[in-house]
């Protein structure tokens, strides 16, 4: 594996790799690495000749009162990870380096982000789209792979990859989950034993929405309250949204004849989960998102 930190120096070796017909897969990270992480370079590893991998904590994406420098880092630990994992060049860059001037132009993104973890941090995706853009230009990937635990993400780079002309396969990689169900997540470790032995219920009543769906219920104010009802019987937890919408539109269902998704948001004391189950219109799960 190589690592690279200067934006020229990358992009000298991307052209190289071009010429000789080689095909790239790229997993963009903020580092910190984990199974999910893992899962994307793996699936990248299989579809493409070169996996190229960015760790990048970039901060147009953190709202006022987020902590950017309070973002956990561990640049040795991820070199180790992402090597095992089968990355072949892993781009380092400084902020400085990404973002060596004043930026003199704004990217906005006017859908898809009004809804489920979007609505609470406004600007948010306006920093994805921003250093997505910038790294789809340096790296020129043929495909590039996200998690679906993070599926407004992933509809939000659908978003951009489409309306700008990107030439770049976008590929949904599956939830990693625990044994009992639970999306794998850094913040499961902030769990009170007894939480962590409720968060199972979590999947469980998505799994419980989706049945419903299967079984004919048309009509999703039900099939939202009936999921609500679970995480509320089944947990401590405060629900932040139970959420019922179009997929990768992320529009209000009126008619249950296209693929939706359906997601919760759940915080317990010390952790803020997330999970979703995307399905079509009979209910089956959409094991991946291309």
């Amino acid at each position: 594996m190589e690592i690279v930190r200067e934006i020229k120096q990358l992009q000298e070796k991307i052209v190289l790799l071009k010429q000789e017909k080689k095909s790239v897969g790229f997993v963009a990270t903020m580092g910190y690495l984990h199974e999910g992480h893992v899962s994307l370079m793996t699936e990248a590893r299989e579809d493409n000749d070169i996996v190229a991998a960015s760790i990048f904590v970039n901060p147009l994406q953190f709202g006022p009162s987020e902590d950017f420098e309070e973002y956990p880092r561990d640049e040795e630990r991820d070199i180790f990870i992402a090597e095992k994992a089968g990355v072949d060049l892993l781009f380092i860059p400084e902020v400085t380096e990404m973002y060596p001037t004043e930026n003199r132009i704004e990217m906005k993104i006017t859908k898809r982000v009004n809804v489920l973890c979007g609505r609470s941090r406004p600007g948010h995706f306006d920093g994805v789209i921003t250093v997505l853009t910038k790294l789809f230009h340096i790296v020129m990937p043929n495909r590039t792979y996200f998690g679906l635990k993070d599926a407004q993400q992933v509809a939000v780079v659908d978003a951009l990859i489409t309306n700008l002309n990107f030439p770049i396969e976008l590929v949904g990689v599956p939830t990693v989950r625990e044994a009992d169900g639970l999306a794998k997540s850094s913040r499961n470790v902030r769990l009170s034993p007894d939480e962590r032995e409720e968060a199972k219920w979590l999947n469980r009543a998505l799994i419980y929405g989706q049945h419903l769906i299967i079984d004919g219920e048309n009509n999703p104010d039900i099939i939202v309250n009936e999921v609500k009802a679970v995480i509320e019987k089944k947990t401590s937890g405060f629900i932040d949204y139970v959420e019922l919408l179009s997929y990768p539109a992320l529009e209000e269902v009126e008619t249950m004849n296209k693929q939706m998704i359906l997601a919760i948001a759940v915080k317990f004391k010390e952790a803020r989960l997330i999970d979703n189950l995307i399905i079509d219109a009979s209910g089956n799960i959409v094991k991946h998102y291309k």
